[in-house]
């Protein structure tokens, strides 16, 4: 049985197409969704999570119909929203200890050991009695996740779970969301950081305008583009481009390059500066991001700036086949 499934799955707004024809299989990963605000993420995880009526096309949670069994599927998940419901004058255990009554725990020693058992998990147990009011923002994340994890879920859907979190914290969220897939859990997440969903996701899925348009794991997705050449200038690009490396683009004083060997081919296009007088502050050659995929497939959210060419940077950014 896949954790998360759907087929064909659309969602109008009148004349607003929100999500065409989504296809997704997903099972005890940590898939993330990727997307500019208004491609259509958001209306998908509301689908998912019953609560919005899609317009054609199936989906199931745990074997069960989003449409036809709304109360299985939500007894089978947590949603955790970017941003839940904790009352900050409760202590952690008590927020915690809410929720589980709210998920229809009524057995007080069943709930108290639930309570412990999520405030360990996330490692809250020395603080489970302090105010949330007095908890740093990575601990006030972790009691959020605490809540949704009190009645046990099959499938957690986390909704830009690091926004808005220092370093320390976003790395420390990470960990224990890995470990709750380690542990069997169905992760689906949402967000903007692509470093994060690089490093973290088994699989992501990108949006563009309510389409899934590219879908892998991170290194099987940046390993179709050619590695990039990054020189830190204020003299824009040199005027003859050494072979074996394209121009993409000048942006914040860098120019950016692609090319099949970027290492082999960085000399030469130092010296190509040179020969023009035009100055280096520093170069880079490093392999293509995820964030890197992510721009070439969506483009520029602005279009502000016609400076940028997409189809040239798709262009030059694909490997030779």
């Amino acid at each position: 049985m896949t954790a998360i499934f759907a087929q064909d799955l659309t969602k109008r707004y009148g004349d607003l197409l929100a999500v065409d024809r989504l296809n997704l299989s997903i099972d005890n990963e940590i898939y993330g969704l990727l997307g500019p605000n208004g491609s259509g993420k958001t209306t998908t995880v509301s689908m998912l999570a019953t609560l919005l009526a899609p317009t054609a096309g199936t989906a199931a949670v745990c074997g069960h119909d989003v449409m036809q069994e709304k109360q299985a599927v939500r007894d089978a998940i947590s949603y955790v929203p970017q941003h839940m419901a904790v009352d900050i004058r409760l202590t952690g255990r008590e927020n915690v200890d809410m929720f589980a009554s709210l998920y229809g725990i009524r057995d007080r020693a069943e709930r108290k050991q639930r309570v412990d058992d999520a405030l360990a998990m996330m490692n809250l147990t020395e603080r489970a009695d302090d105010q949330v009011r007095t908890y740093s923002g990575g601990m006030y994340r972790r009691c959020e996740l605490a809540q949704a994890l009190v009645h046990d879920p099959q499938v957690m859907i986390l909704d830009e779970p690091t926004v808005g979190l220092d370093v320390s914290s976003r790395r420390s969220v990470w960990e224990h969301i890995v470990r709750l897939k380690r542990a069997g859990m169905t992760i689906l997440v949402t967000t903007h950081q692509m470093d994060e969903a690089e490093r973290y996701c088994t699989r992501v899925g990108i949006f563009k305008k309510g389409v899934l348009t590219d879908e892998g794991a991170p290194q099987a997705l940046t390993a179709q583009y050619r590695t990039v050449v990054v020189i830190r200038t204020e003299d824009g690009a040199p005027s003859r481009v050494p072979d074996g490396a394209q121009f993409v683009q000048c942006e914040n004083g860098e120019a950016i390059f692609t090319a099949d060997d970027g290492a082999a081919v960085l000399p030469q296009i130092l010296a190509a500066y040179a020969t023009e007088g035009k100055r280096v502050f520093s170069s880079l050659v490093r392999q293509p991001t995820l964030e890197d995929v992510y721009l070439m497939t969506i483009g520029p959210v602005s279009t502000d700036d016609g400076a940028f060419d997409r189809n040239n940077f798709r262009h030059v950014m694909n490997r030779s086949r």
